[in-house]
C-alpha cells in the first residue's frame, strides 16, 4: 500500500509510479528488493529500473545486502539513503516539548524533552521550540540549514491548508495563529503541521505497534484525550479538520465543566488532569487511601494503584472504563482493525487498559470487535515526535524524488 502523508505527486504515470516505489522501500523493514518491487506494482523490468535508476540518481535510496538472507549470497535491496539529509521532528505538547532529529532513513540523530505550557500563547512557545530546536541541531553537529523539512505537531484541530489551528480548547490565545507560515520564515525551511494524535497515528502506523495497518485508530490520553484516524492509509481530518476529537464526547449531560465549554466531556472523566482531580476529591473527603497532599498528579495516581491502594485502582478503571465506552462508539463507527493507546496515562498499562478492553467487549458490534487489536502504543512518548519525522521525510524525500538536477 502507498501512502502520501504530506505530500501529493506530480500527475503523470511515471511519477506517481516513482512515488509509490519511494513509499514502498520507506515502510519495508529491511528493505525490499527489486523483484518485489515490480511484483507489487506490476511493472515490467524495464519500466521498474527507469524508476529505481532515477531515484538513486538522486541519492535517495541506496543499495544493500538484505538481512534477512540465510544461505548463499544474500540478495540485494534497495532502502532509503540514511546520508542524503536530515529533518526535524518537533512535539508540541500541552506540558511538554520534545525535538527529535533524525536522518532520511528515520533513523535518530538526537532527541531532547522539556517540561512546557502550551497554554502560554504562541509567541512564547515558539520561542522555546526555537531555542530547543537549535540546541538539538547543534549538539548533532548540524546546522539548521543542513534540514531539508521539519514536521510539527500540536494539540488542537487543524485547519491544514492554512496552517494554524482552529478553536483549539487547550491552546488559549492560539486560534488562527500563522503557525506554519511564522515557522517556515524561522526556520528556512518546508513545515508540515499536524494534530498530535494525527502524527501519533502515522509514528505507531510506520514504525510501532500498527505497523501497515490499513484502518488504524491513535488514542492520545494525556492533559486532553484525542483520536487521529488513519483511514485507508490516508489521515483522515474531516471537514474542518476537527475529525477525532473524541475526548469532545459526552458521556454525563450534568458531568463536570470541560475546558471546550461543555459539560460531561469525556476529556472531564479519562485525562490525566481529570484522574487527578478525582484523587484530590478523594483526599479532601478523607478517603482511606496513600494519596496524600494538594498537588496530586495522574502519575501518583498510577504509583499508589500499583503499590495496591484500592481507591487509586478504582479512579484508573472508572478512566479506563469510561474511555473504552467512547473507543467502543469509535470502533462501531468506523470499524478499525487497530486501536493503539498512547500518551502520558497510556503509560499506567494494563491497570488502565484491561477496562478500556473490557468495555470495547461489551459495547461494540461483535463482527467489529473481533476484527480490531487494542494495544498501547510501541513507541510509547516518541509516537506524536517520530510522527513528525515520518511527515518531514514525506516533505522531503518525494521533493527530492522531484527535483530534475538534484545535488548528491
Amino acid at each position: 500500500m502507498s501512502t502520501y502523508f504530506s505530500y501529493i505527486p506530480a500527475k503523470n504515470v511515471k511519477n506517481i509510479n516513482k512515488h509509490a516505489i519511494l513509499d514502498l522501500i520507506r515502510f519495508t523493514p529491511g528493505g525490499i528488493s527489486r523483484v518485489q518491487l515490480a511484483q507489487q506494482m506490476n511493472l515490467t523490468r524495464a519500466a521498474l529500473t527507469a524508476i529505481v535508476n532515477d531515484l538513486m540518481e538522486c541519492g535517495v535510496i541506496s543499495e544493500a545486502s538484505s538481512r534477512l538472507a540465510n544461505t548463499g549470497r544474500p540478495p540485494i535491496s534497495l532502502e532509503i539513503n540514511p546520508k542524503r539529509g536530515c529533518v526535524a521532528g518537533v512535539d508540541m505538547g500541552a506540558t511538554h516539548l520534545t525535538i527529535m532529529v533524525a536522518n532520511c532513513a528515520a533513523h535518530v540523530i538526537a532527541e531532547k524533552e522539556i517540561p512546557f505550557d502550551i497554554a502560554q500563547g504562541p509567541k512564547v512557545c515558539i520561542e522555546q521550540a526555537d531555542l530547543l530546536l537549535r540546541e538539538v541541531v547543534s549538539g548533532a553537529g548540524l546546522q539548521m540549514s543542513d534540514l531539508l523539512a521539519i514536521g510539527v505537531g500540536v494539540p488542537g484541530p487543524i485547519m491544514a491548508e492554512a496552517g494554524m489551528v482552529v478553536s483549539p480548547p487547550i491552546m488559549p490565545g492560539w486560534d488562527r495563529f500563522p503557525i506554519r507560515a511564522t515557522l517556515e520564515k524561522l526556520w528556512g525551511s518546508p513545515i508540515s503541521l499536524n494534530n498530535d494524535a494525527e502524527l501519533g497515528a502515522v509514528g505507531e502506523w510506520a514504525y510501532g505497534a500498527g505497523r501497515s495497518a490499513q484502518n488504524l485508530a491513535y488514542i492520545k490520553v494525556g492533559t486532553g484525550v484525542g483520536a487521529g484516524l488513519l483511514l485507508d492509509g490516508h489521515i483522515y481530518g474531516g471537514a474542518s479538520g476537527s475529525a477525532g476529537e473524541i475526548g469532545h464526547l459526552t458521556i454525563d449531560t450534568n458531568g463536570a465543566v470541560c475546558t471546550c465549554g461543555n459539560r460531561g466531556c469525556l476529556e472531564t472523566f479519562a485525562s490525566g488532569p481529570a484522574i487527578a482531580r478525582q484523587a484530590q476529591e478523594a483526599v479532601t473527603q478523607k478517603k482511606q487511601t496513600q494519596l496524600a497532599g494538594s498537588n496530586i498528579t495522574a502519575q501518583d495516581v498510577a504509583v499508589a494503584a500499583r503499590r495496591g491502594d484500592l481507591i487509586a485502582q478504582q479512579i484508573i478503571a472508572e478512566a479506563g472504563a469510561q474511555l473504552g465506552v467512547a473507543i467502543a462508539g469509535l470502533i462501531n463507527l468506523i470499524n478499525p482493525n487497530m486501536v493503539v493507546v498512547g500518551g502520558g496515562v497510556a503509560q499506567i498499562g494494563d491497570l488502565f487498559l484491561e477496562p478500556v478492553r473490557k468495555e470495547v467487549r461489551r459495547r461494540s458490534l461483535p463482527g467489529s470487535v473481533r476484527a480490531v487489536q487494542i494495544t498501547t502504543a510501541l513507541l510509547g512518548r516518541r509516537s506524536i515526535s517520530m510522527g513528525a519525522v515520518v511527515q518531514a521525510l514525506s516533505i522531503a524525500l518525494h521533493r527530492i524524488a522531484d527535483e530534475k538536477n538534484a545535488v548528491h
